[in-house]
């Protein structure tokens, strides 16, 4: 076995194991080199995104689409390249044309590769030795293989996003299409009635922490994103996390003390934050911190005018845990605009507060 021979079949253990690692394994940041492929294609379509102008959320919910099809032939090209390599040594000796004089370039060890990983014989050039011809065996095996996986996996990947956006259109309509987590808490206390808000948030449960999953085992699920921003991640995860934090600092406890201590609160609590977390490590490594969410005063204001939407709904609020909110929302906020502003997503689409102004700033607190 020549030197080359043994580059080849390197190159063609390195994207086995990389197709491994995402496919099978399937674990967030697990790969060798799908994630920084992906990235590297995310970043660039992110910069091409912005030539497009306002254009440019339509331009990005193409993103996803694009980096599948690049990364399935990012791995089509390194195995038929690895094979390659084996198999250009052997071009006019044990790898013969059926008519001819057979060409040893490597372009021709490429096309001979492709032939062999997709077709056992295929082509006009036919193996004449046994090591060859093993060698043609498992260049199919690899290719079917290879081709079953991917296709499962993209089934996979469209199911997951599939039910993403189901959970994120169910929240949004649970908000009346605002985004406003006061008026999502609001209408699960119809006059103030506690009974129905603690199924509905259960139900909420189970999709959310299915979301969680998919995107640490499916890391591709990160890069489709839509124009629409009520299908963001970063939205429905502000939202809900929003949502607890109202409920555990603005409901009077006496009152709503069922709804409050629900396991249901915590759950969504625990797994947005959780999902937020793995979002963060995933897609916003290019971004820097934020500080939009250190704008206390703002917070503040969010939690009187949560309390009045509360109140005009006949819901017994109580007013003295603002310092709680303002303080729990700030550990969690950067997250979401960190992940906002990777996906190409403004803080004011995902329901964050937006920078401080010259004209707005307070003068007092």
């Amino acid at each position: 076995m020549t030197v080359e021979q043994v580059i080849g079949a390197a190159l063609v253990l390195l994207f086995l194991a990389d197709v491994f690692l995402t496919v099978l394994y399937a674990r967030a940041g697990t790969g060798l080199l799908a994630p920084y492929w992906t990235r590297a294609w995310w970043m660039a379509l992110r910069g091409l995104g912005r030539l497009f102008g306002r254009r440019r959320g339509m331009a990005l919910s193409f993103a996803g689409p694009l980096i599948v099809v690049s990364l399935i032939g990012f791995w089509s090209f390194g195995l038929a390249l690895g094979a390659a390599l084996m198999i250009r040594p052997e071009l006019g000796s044990a790898i013969r044309a059926s008519s001819g004089g057979t060409p040893t370039d490597l372009v021709t060890a490429l096309l001979v590769a492709g032939n062999s990983l997709s077709i056992v014989g295929g082509g006009d050039y036919a193996p004449h030795t046994t090591a060859t011809r093993l060698l043609y065996l498992g260049n199919s095996l690899i290719g079917a293989s290879v081709l079953s996986l991917v296709l499962s996996y993209l089934v996979q990947v469209y199911s997951a996003l599939r039910e993403r956006n189901a959970l994120a259109l169910t929240i949004d309509l649970m908000t009346g299409g605002t985004g406003d987590a006061a008026i999502m808490l609001a209408r699960l206390l119809p006059h103030g009635d506690a009974d129905p808000a603690t199924s509905e948030l259960g139900n909420l449960v189970r999709p959310l922490a299915a979301i969680k999953e998919a995107h640490h085992f499916y890391p591709l699920l990160i890069y489709f994103r839509f124009d629409e921003p009520r299908y963001a991640v970063s939205r429905f995860t502000f939202i809900l996390l929003d949502l607890t934090g109202l409920i555990e600092d603005l409901l009077d406890r006496q009152r709503y003390g069922s709804v409050v201590h629900h396991v249901a609160v915590d759950a969504l609590r625990r797994g947005a934050r959780q999902l937020l977390g793995t979002l963060d490590r995933e897609a916003a490594h290019e971004v820097g911190p934020l500080r939009h969410a250190e704008q206390s005063w703002r917070l503040r204001q969010r939690y009187l005018a949560a309390s009045t939407i509360l109140s005009h709904a006949h819901v017994a609020v109580q007013a003295d845990r603002a310092d709680h909110y303002v303080s729990s929302r700030r550990e969690w906020e950067p997250a979401v605009e960190r992940v906002a502003s990777a996906l190409g997503y403004a803080t004011a689409e995902v329901g964050g507060l937006p920078p401080i102004s010259a004209e707005n700033e307070p003068t007092c607190l």
